[in-house]
């Protein structure tokens, strides 16, 4: 293929790509490339903010390079310290294990990746055989003033929050997997460039040619403003049921629509994209369809055409139930604890005048949430949510917590 084509299609939706040049010149060797991006298994589940590497992952194996999906079953162990203001407790080996099988499983039962095509590589396997020494020297290859440029280590220094010194071993390992990988291409969030660039310079080191780096976009949770988490709870998951991954994909914002579909859309072109934007600005498309599309794509991707049907068919039944409107009014708001109840978030919202009449609607029936009635008064919404809330026939909003 055209390799001005090629460099057009992997390089799509990247945030960033050090350096372009180099990976030209690697191209042009017209060998395939060594081509990785590593998930620490620190949660049991893939979620959509995964898919957006893994669909970057898919794009070099459609062109003929050897994809590496790496599983951190020895930094999972130690914790990415990358955004944390505090250090994070490790995982137990248990945890970290489970979760990677739950890993392997996802990435081909979604058919994200070709199982054919897919080498899959545990860190453990060469980090486990390290001695002592050998730690002690790969910890020579950086110093501390260097690890104090990165962002989240400076503040929390700066703040006098502590850093253990584990914390600093972390962009070393992952570095040292590039090396162990002999890496030509490693992707990443744009969150991990500081440790993707250490990869870089750990293969200088070690007589290797120094991968090109590439980061995506962090892809926002549920909530469109902190990325998507299992921990905060704003996560469409991978195995999330047909039913329930299509109803959170129309519960986000028609703004924050349009970012999932640049970052996880393998049907769209950017040049469709971009013309189904025009089209909802003059009016010739509604936002709800163009939404509507995209979960049906996803659910398809995960799951068949059959569930995706299906599901679109099920929200439009209880769309119509709750006789929402086609423009919903969207707000956000805040929950310091982490968690709302839902008669304080109705009247955040201004849906109701008081807490007493949320209760009181709650209880005669006349409250949903995304079509369904709700029944309890003590319902608590966890932050990092989005859901239409519907108190009677004509109030309803779609309400943000974050």
């Amino acid at each position: 293929m055209d390799l001005d084509k090629q460099i057009a299609s992997l390089t799509r939706g990247a945030e960033e790509v050090l350096l372009l040049d180099e990976l030209k010149s690697r191209l042009k060797e017209g060998r395939p490339l060594r081509v990785k991006a590593g998930f620490d298994p620190t949660a049991p589940d893939l979620h959509l903010g995964h898919a957006v590497l893994i669909n970057k992952l898919r794009h070099f194996q459609d062109y003929g390079h050897e994809v590496i999906f790496l599983i951190g079953d020895f930094t999972g162990m130690i914790g990415d310290p990358t955004g944390k203001s505090a250090t994070r407790p490790p995982l137990t080996k248990q945890d970290v294990t489970e979760n990677a099988r739950t890993y392997q499983e996802q990435i081909f039962a979604t058919g994200l990746l070709d199982e054919k095509k897919t080498r899959v590589a545990f860190n453990s396997e060469w980090m486990a055989k390290l001695s002592a020494a050998d730690m002690v020297q790969l910890a020579a290859k950086n110093t501390v003033a260097r690890m104090l440029e990165r962002d989240d280590f400076s503040k929390r220094y700066k703040s006098g929050q502590a850093i253990a010194i584990h914390e600093f071993l972390y962009p070393l390992i992952q570095g040292y997997d590039s090396v162990a990988l002999q890496a030509d291409v490693e992707l990443g969030g744009t969150d991990q460039k500081f440790n993707l660039l250490v990869g870089r310079e750990l293969q200088k080191s070690s007589g290797q040619a120094p991968q090109v780096v590439m980061t995506m976009p962090i892809l926002e949770g549920l909530d469109g403003v902190q990325k998507m988490s299992k921990s905060l709870g704003n996560y469409i998951a991978l195995t999330d049921p047909p039913g329930e991954m299509f109803g959170k994909v129309m519960s986000i914002s028609d703004d924050l629509m349009w970012r999932y579909y640049e970052l996880l859309s393998l049907d769209k072109s950017l040049d469709d994209i971009k013309r189904m934007q025009t089209e909802v600005e003059e009016g010739v498309l509604h936002p709800k369809q163009a939404k509507v599309d995209l979960g049906r794509e996803l659910v398809r991707r995960f799951h068949d055409a059959a569930a995706a049907q299906a599901a679109v068919e099920d929200f439009e039944r209880r769309f119509a139930q709750g006789k929402l409107p086609d423009q919903v009014d969207e707000k956000t708001i805040t929950a310091p604890d982490g968690a709302l109840r839902i008669g304080n978030l109705l009247k955040q919202a201004g849906l109701v005048a008081s807490t007493s009449e949320a209760m009181r609607m709650i209880r005669q029936g006349a409250v949903r949430i995304d079509g369904e009635k709700i029944a309890d008064t003590g319902l608590e919404i966890p932050a990092g949510t989005s859901h239409v809330y519907q108190v009677g026939k004509r109030k309803v909003a779609r309400v943000a917590l974050q």
